[in-house]
């Protein structure tokens, strides 16, 4: 829970959202640490304030589910991440778009369907979806743009399908909601549920929006679901990939894969990006600057907002039945009144065991001239870090061959090794590159060799006497 102050800014900046922006019913809620931290309603669901049971719909949030899904097949090694579409939905005139750029919308697609607007009447079939596609729904060339695309999805949730030999949103409720007890969250609505309305630009007057099943372009946004599960799918995002006792829902590691940017979206500022399912944003508030992974949602009648920050173990989410309306950053909002009441305590700093022959290898190390600093981290793992403060600075993991994998960095994904001569003398080997204890230490194979006479004074001077 959060202090009483706290939870009083928190619940007038709600108030303010929902006057101002005059949505019809209004919730949000802050996690941290896995649980609701602070919940906060206003308006009226038929004729009751709203609760945290209270079913929304949640338009794009359910890509990222469906994203989830699939990466949850490559794992598996059901397919790979740089097929074509062709491989696995053959027949579509856009196969050659690879499953990567599909998740990350790299994939030149068309952003809507062919037909009416498809958001607002009753859906087709998959297979009545991909006839009526032409050439014309390949907008750009794979992999050049960013370009958002709802057709990618329809097509990403007819690949889950086809894997699974089951529908989309089966798999989805029984491999991710259900071990996650998201059970609430569904793909259509059941009660209680805020009803979908748009309300007028210039009166207070509202008008009842349709809701329909969108067939093949359900997985673009059709599931329902409610602050308590968006709660618990912020605490999956931020990390919490456990299923109720049944096994992990998805590996770490792929999840922070998915958490990556694969595409900015905004150019130069980026502060907007695409990971792989995953919307990017960078937010700098009172007491620092955030990166957040989550996704926004609409749909006509509902809009809804789901944020996690990974590195300080903290969500926001809000859910409102309006199609347009919301006229400020709630989410970032709710997120700079925590941090400025209630900021985070670092960690205490505890002592860790270090074996002697890594600690033999700590301190200054240099890249010819350039010195750098190797501390030893929890596990056995390395940092290795330009002691200017700017330069290539990773984290490594250790293997059980005795070297060590980049994590981050420059040498993300290169191998580390500590290389001992016979006549005692040690360097690091990293992709090549060779780190010394002395700059350009004339015993260690350099690569290109020292010159003999080392160092002197001035271009062209002697050797130092």
């Amino acid at each position: 829970m959060v202090l009483e102050g706290t939870a009083r800014a928190m619940l007038r900046r709600l108030a303010v959202e929902q006057a101002q922006s005059r949505v019809p019913s209004l919730v949000a809620a802050v996690v941290r640490g896995g649980q609701i931290a602070w919940f906060g309603a206003r308006g009226r669901v038929g004729g009751q304030r709203p609760d945290r049971d209270t079913q929304y719909r949640i338009g794009s949030i359910t890509k990222t589910m469906v994203a989830v899904m699939v990466m949850r097949l490559r794992d598996e090694g059901r397919l790979d991440l740089l097929d074509p579409l062709d491989k696995h939905v053959p027949g579509t005139p856009v196969g050659e778009a690879t499953i990567a750029q599909l998740l990350s919308h790299t994939s030149g697609l068309t952003a809507e369907p062919p037909g009416q607007w498809w958001e607002r009447t009753p859906g087709v079939a998959v297979a009545e979806m991909i006839g009526a596609m032409g050439p014309e729904s390949a907008r750009h060339r794979p992999g050049r743009r960013y370009h958002y695309s709802n057709v990618g999805f329809g097509l990403l949730g007819e690949l889950v399908a086809r894997k699974r030999s089951a529908p989309w949103e089966q798999a989805v409720r029984e491999e991710i909601l259900q071990p996650l007890g998201m059970r609430d969250t569904t793909a259509r609505p059941r009660s209680p549920h805020a009803s979908g309305y748009a309300v007028h630009p210039w009166a207070d007057v509202l008008l009842p929006e349709p809701e329909n099943d969108h067939g093949a372009m359900a997985p673009a946004g059709q599931m329902w679901s409610t602050a308590a599960d968006l709660a618990r799918w912020a605490a999956f995002i931020c990390g919490d990939t456990g299923g109720g006792g049944i096994g992990e829902v998805l590996r770490p590691d792929t999840l922070a894969e998915m958490r990556e940017p694969a595409i900015v979206e905004d150019g130069d500022s980026w502060s907007r990006g695409y990971g792989l399912g995953f919307q990017l944003a960078r937010h700098t508030g009172p007491r620092g600057s955030r990166r957040l992974a989550g996704h926004t949602g609409s749909m006509p009648g509902f809009l809804a907002t789901v944020w996690a920050d990974p590195a300080d173990g903290v969500g926001v989410l809000w859910l409102a039945n309006a199609t347009s309306g919301m006229r400020g950053p709630l989410d970032t909002d709710l997120l700079d009144i925590l941090a400025e009441h209630e900021p985070p305590l670092p960690a205490e700093w505890e002592p860790i065991e270090v074996d002697d022959d890594l600690l033999a290898l700590t301190g200054p190390w240099y890249w010819g001239p350039a010195p750098y600093v190797l501390r030893v981290l929890p596990r056995r793992g390395l940092s290795l870090t330009p002691v200017s403060g700017q330069g290539r600075a990773s984290r490594f993991a250790a293997r059980d061959d005795g070297t060590w994998l980049g994590l981050d960095g420059y040498y993300a994904g290169e191998t580390l090794r500590v290389v001992r001569s016979g006549d005692g003398g040690v360097h690091l080997d990293l992709n090549t590159f060779v780190f010394t204890r002395e700059p350009y230490d004339p015993g260690a194979p350099v690569p290109g060799g020292v010159d003999p006479q080392g160092w002197r004074r001035g271009a062209g001077g002697e050797p130092p006497r």
